[in-house]
């Protein structure tokens, strides 16, 4: 019984899945597919051919690079790819154990390209004249380790997330571990030489992907696949454990704040409502009020929070070690320009809330501004001035964050970064405007971790990226034609110039828009997800 009952959620999702592509299309879809697996095609076919022929080297690196892909890009781009919605599927007298089964079996959402790339291996496997067919399956049990763990990682990170008082050290602590592998990859570290020899040269025996290695190409095969088969065992009994205090986990209850206050936590409540009612006080009503009200939802949504503090924290870890590695590296366009890169990545981190979907956290709630008296275009207006005011307050804090490091901070380089986000922000927003109105999308802000978005905005953004981008890159153009600072700024403020008309121009077509479309708008808005979040 209860795995009918297990069959038929899964079907009424793909159900669910299939209407939802055919109203959206699948051209675009397609298209975005196309471009994407296609790289990652084409790196399973080198794997390929790389088992294929008689290897002189372990494999075993290969294999790290496949689990790290795994375990950590989830993490770090605060995805969680599709997965059950425990609270919708309570109500249902299925076991944990096949809940469990369910959830395992969409952790392959969460990284279909390694899969791509175990394919081509076991493909090469069986191709290599020197090596036995059934030696590709050493593949099995490693897949099945990472699916497994995935699901004990995803439940625990999302619990830390949950509760109020550790959330943001857990956090640190996630964001210190996941930076880690690519400081190995820092050229010119005594631990990038380190990482690379162990690479070369393989690594324990005792690792889960060492002994895949072994056994793909022969080596101990019977001790490979005990130590493969006791890691597999381990993680799935920690991932059960995990999942099922996931179930009865109490999101509400972790995340509510404490009834009883001191003297000091008044003070603070009374310091940060002042705060909030800053954007009324400077802008006055209505605007003030719709910035005010972004400013404070944003602010309690666990989901934006979460792309906000890794704006400032994994941003400038990932992109310190260009910034530190080699002796020429002050030289390098990275290492001079520092701070804007890290801006720049910040302001893409927040392009999902800030820009692409703007309405997707008002959800049905979106209809109001529809029935207020007040002019739509206030709506937009507010919502993009609150996108500035998040995107400034991120810079400002990764500034703040290098000079507590001892980075070199002049004020060229902070007048660089702000003018560079501004211009950008500017030629997103007029993009997102539009976006908003003709691709919104609900979202959770409660969820910590995120979906991906539809192909067909992944497509759109595959052109608007680089349009907006242009104008910036035209100015660092002067910067190196005309070897002058003045030049550079100049550019960038004709940019801003150019930039506030399209955006002038964007804004009241994306209103015209919104009064045509506003019962589709507010229907997809509206529309809630089925037991299995995708």
């Amino acid at each position: 019984m209860g795995m009918n009952q297990a069959r038929a959620i899964l079907w009424g999702q793909w159900r669910s899945l299939r209407n939802s592509f055919l109203r959206r299309g699948i051209g675009w879809s397609a298209f975005v597919g196309v471009i994407w697996y296609g790289f990652w095609i084409a790196a399973a076919f080198a794997v390929m051919l790389l088992t294929s022929s008689p290897l002189s080297a372990s494999l075993s690196g290969v294999f790290l690079l496949v689990f790290l892909y795994w375990q950590v890009v989830p993490v770090l781009m605060a995805a969680s790819g599709a997965s059950l919605d425990l609270r919708k599927l309570q109500a249902y007298p299925v076991p944990i154990k096949q809940f469990f089964a369910l959830e395992v079996m969409l952790r392959v959402t969460v990284a279909v390209e390694v899969v791509l790339v175990l394919i081509g291996a076991g493909i090469g496997i069986i191709r290599n004249p020197t090596l036995h067919a059934w030696n590709a399956l050493g593949l099995v049990p490693f897949a099945a380790f990472n699916l497994v763990l995935g699901v004990g990682s995803r439940d625990t990170i999302a619990r830390l997330l949950a509760r109020r008082r550790i959330r943001e050290a857990a956090f640190f602590l996630l964001i210190l571990a996941a930076s880690l592998p690519r400081l190995l990859f820092t050229p010119g570290t005594e631990s990038s030489g380190r990482f690379r020899a162990l690479m070369a040269r393989g690594s324990w025996p005792g690792w889960p992907w060492t002994a895949t290695a072994d056994f793909l190409q022969g080596r101990g095969q019977l001790r490979s696949l005990a130590i493969l088969i006791a890691w597999l065992a381990t993680a799935g009994l920690l991932s059960y454990w995990q999942f099922r205090r996931t179930i009865f986990f109490d999101v509400d209850a972790a995340s509510a704040r404490s009834s009883s206050g001191s003297a000091i936590s008044g003070v603070r409540e009374q310091f940060v409502e002042r705060f909030f009612r800053l954007p009324s006080m400077l802008l006055g009503d209505p605007l003030g009020a719709l910035v005010e009200k972004e400013v404070r939802f944003l602010t309690r949504s666990p989901r934006f929070r979460l792309v906000f503090l890794m704006g400032f924290t994994f941003g400038l870890l990932i992109w310190l070690p260009v910034a530190l590695g080699g002796q020429d590296s002050s030289r390098s366009f990275l290492g001079s320009n520092y701070l804007t890169v890290v801006s720049v990545y910040s302001l893409l981190l927040l392009s999902e809330a800030c820009f692409w979907n703007s309405f997707g956290f008002d959800r049905s709630a979106a209809q109001f501004y529809f029935l207020a008296p007040v002019a739509f275009s206030r709506v937009m207006i507010g919502k993009n001035l609150s996108a500035l005011f998040f995107i400034a307050l991120e810079i400002g804090v990764i500034a703040l964050v290098c000079g507590l490091l001892g980075m070199p901070l002049r004020p060229r380089t902070l007048a660089e970064s702000f003018g560079v986000a501004g211009v950008v922000s500017i030629f997103l927003l007029a993009a997102g405007n539009h976006l908003s109105i003709r691709q919104p999308r609900a979202m959770n802000p409660a969820a910590s971790f995120r979906s991906g978005a539809s192909g067909r905005v992944q497509a759109i953004l595959f052109l608007i990226y680089p349009i907006a981008f242009v104008p910036v890159a035209l100015a660092y153009l002067a910067r190196y034609a005309f070897a002058s600072e003045a030049a550079f700024f100049a550019v960038l403020a004709v940019d801003a110039a150019i930039g506030a008309v399209v955006y002038k121009l964007s804004l009241d077509s994306a209103v015209a828009a919104a009064g045509q479309l506003k019962e589709q708008m507010v229907t997809a808005l509206s529309r809630g997800e089925g037991p299995i979040t995708t």
